[in-house]
């Protein structure tokens, strides 16, 4: 016992040393946060915990993008985690806090990727038993991760279509079998967790940090680093990313209470919530200094444009960050920039989707139905004299129909340019033909392509 307390009370003391080093102080915009649920303290403490459990990921200065923006920029490369995310560091530290009654009657989670390989890790680390809850639609690759990181220490039950059903159906299992809940974000230890990449950053900087880019999920990640950052850093610009189909914080933040979305686009799966936890939001006002929307397309172009010139292999989520750079290109001019890459468990199966949503973006990829002459030499004609040279055809259905005039071409074109395509469409014109671009028709898009 008295061991215990001797530990106890070495580790308050260096807490409270390291606090004094870093000497946190107040701005007129950010005062330290007194009433916050998470501490400076809590994430020190967090940060002990995880020694030789979670990474001391590398913050990298990356050449191509400080020439692209006129700045400094570093990247904090959480992709490269044991767990390949920074999930790892909330699971960790929620799940060595339990109690012994807890960690015996085992744990339970619900995730679509990188929370469950999080809590998987640990039980694995801790010995505890956990159910692990995840949609039907998940991947087999991550659930074989799962499966490897946790080995006899986990169970992964599929259920429901979405996170939303699995997450139901995990919390109903925790009553019935009396097992503890480990959620993904809305929890103090699991943002104390995720706060020590705020730690790491700011050990590794040499000179002030002017801005911070941190994606936005739950808010887990952005409220424990802002916590810690905003008092040893205050006069660091914490700008928070969402993507643009899921904008839960924002919204949520500019109503004043906090929002279900009805409707969401769930491509950025590691960052597409419905609702953000009830303590980040209560936390993110004071800590977020503003938040960026990014289109999912704008993700595909960075996804791409990091793996063809870096090969560094993010998934939609882990690119956030960098992908808000664009938005903030005047702001960061001569500034020293941190950008958070969250997450690399980006499954080979979405490279294509991730191109063509890209293309999409980029204005490179369209997608028409033309309504063609159904007489012989009609196709020939309308190739030879609507597309130019360098113009790709990607996709083409076409089925002639008896007694008609005319017949309807559903037709992918893919171009070198953005300018290619409004080409296409005068020399259509000039040709008097029907058609209709259909990339923005989202519902006839999806039904057709």
């Amino acid at each position: 016992m008295l061991r215990g307390c001797y530990i106890s009370w070495f580790s308050q003391t260096l807490v409270l040393l390291y606090v004094i080093i870093k000497k946190p102080t107040a701005s007129a915009k950010n005062p330290i946060m007194k009433n916050s649920p998470v501490s400076l303290v809590d994430i020190i403490r967090a940060h002990e915990r995880l020694k030789g459990i979670a990474t001391r990921t590398p913050l990298t200065e990356h050449a191509s993008l400080n020439e692209e923006f006129g700045a400094q920029i570093f990247l904090k490369r959480e992709d490269l985690q044991i767990v390949r995310s920074y999930k790892i560091r909330g699971a960790y530290n929620k799940m060595v806090s339990l109690s012994t009654e807890e960690k015996e009657r085992g744990i339970i989670c619900a995730s679509a990727g990188n929370h469950a390989q999080g809590v998987a890790y640990s039980c694995n680390k801790l010995g505890i038993q956990g159910q692990i809850f995840m949609p039907a639609t998940t991947t087999r690759q991550k659930i074989d991760k799962v499966k490897m990181f946790g080995k006899d220490y986990v169970e992964v039950i599929l259920h429901g279509d979405a996170y939303d059903d699995s997450y139901n159906a995990a919390r109903l299992y925790e009553k019935e079998h009396l097992l503890t809940f480990i959620h993904p974000f809305d929890d103090h230890s699991v943002i104390a967790g995720q706060g020590t990449v705020g730690i790491e950053i700011l050990d590794d900087f040499n000179g002030p940090l002017d801005y911070l880019f941190i994606p936005i999920g739950g808010g887990g990640l952005c409220c424990g680093v802002g916590t810690y950052v905003k008092q040893i850093s205050p006069h660091t610009k914490v700008i928070g990313i969402e993507p643009a189909g899921a904008p839960a914080m924002k919204r949520s933040l500019e109503l004043g209470v906090n929002t279900t979305l009805t409707e969401m686009d769930g491509f950025v799966d590691g960052a597409a919530v419905k609702r953000v936890g009830d303590l980040n939001f209560r936390m993110a006002a004071d800590v977020l200094d503003d938040i960026i929307l990014v289109p999912e397309g704008r993700i595909c172009s960075w996804i791409l444009k990091l793996y063809n010139g870096e090969a560094i292999v993010v998934e939609p989520a882990g690119v956030l960050s960098i992908a808000a750079l664009d938005y903030y290109k005047e702001e960061i001019k001569g500034k020293t920039v941190c950008c958070i890459v969250s997450g690399g468990n980006n499954d080979i199966i979405r490279m294509a989707e991730i191109k063509e949503r890209s293309q999409l973006f980029e204005g490179l990829k369209h997608y028409f139905i033309i309504r063609l002459a159904q007489r012989p030499g009609a196709l020939k004609e309308f190739i030879s004299k609507a597309l130019g040279p360098d113009d790709d055809i990607c996709h083409f259905e076409y089925t002639k129909k008896n007694n008609r005039s005319t017949g309807p071409i559903v037709l992918g074109l893919e171009f070198q340019k953005k300018t290619d395509c409004e080409a296409v469409m005068k020399r259509m014109d000039t040709m008097d033909m029907s058609y209709q671009r259909i990339n923005d028709d989202t519902d006839l898009f999806q039904f057709l392509v």
